[in-house]
């Protein structure tokens, strides 16, 4: 499905976003009904659990997904969404079609039901949601080793880094001192997929801190 967009702008606010995407996750017929359970947005994408389940009670039968205790079926669903000349646009991609969007906060992928196959796109999806949630959040002064060489725009690579930031205007903008050189680099969340941190800063001024963090990255 492509892109829908609104054109009597209706939708403007972050409310308007999450009622609209409440209301396209929730609807009947005669057999089954579907509403939505959790909605978060990530970025300008919304993730969403929404469970469907039969009028009559009987359980929903469904080729990707085990039936859950209670009869029903709850599906992972992405939004992506955009804003063109005021007005706002989604385009609606359900988990099992393989959607490209995949950080889905965890506490969306825990309501979703188990699924059949392990080979599939729903899975291979809810996977890369969950590397995505694990890449760490890491601090001031924290030293780090990635999980391979990154190639800079230069030609050179680094491996080792720290964590800093650096100030334009009153903001601070999160950056990376590359050991080898001195140099400060940024780097997106995806490069430090699978990343370790060898030391903190918090940690290397106290010892209690010390054994907490070793503890942590053990």
């Amino acid at each position: 499905m492509g892109w829908l967009f609104y054109t009597d702008r209706r939708v403007k606010t972050y409310a308007d976003e999450k009622a609209e995407i409440t209301r396209l996750c929730s609807f009947e017929t005669d057999i089954r009904k579907t509403e939505l359970i959790k909605a978060r947005k990530v970025g300008s994408t919304w993730y969403a659990a929404a469970r469907v389940a039969k009028l009559d009670g009987s359980p929903v039968e469904d080729a990707t997904y085990v039936t859950d205790a209670d009869g029903s079926i709850t599906f992972g669903a992405v939004f992506l969404t955009r804003y063109d000349d005021g007005c706002w646009g989604y385009k609606d991609m359900e988990e099992s079609a393989g959607p490209v969007g995949s950080r889905a906060p965890l506490g969306i992928l825990a309501l979703l039901s188990d699924l059949k196959d392990p080979e599939s796109y729903a899975h291979a999806w809810r996977q890369r949601c969950r590397d995505w949630a694990a890449i760490p959040d890491y601090e001031e002064g924290d030293r780090i080793k990635l999980a391979a060489p990154v190639r800079l725009t230069d030609g050179s690579t680094c491996q080792i880094v720290t964590a800093t930031h650096y100030r334009r205007g009153r903001q601070k903008r999160r950056c990376y001192r590359i050991e080898e050189t001195g140099g400060l680099v940024r780097l997106s969340k995806a490069t430090l997929a699978g990343s370790t941190r060898l030391s903190s800063a918090k940690g290397a001024a106290s010892p209690v801190l010390a054994e907490f963090y070793s503890d942590r990255d053990s």
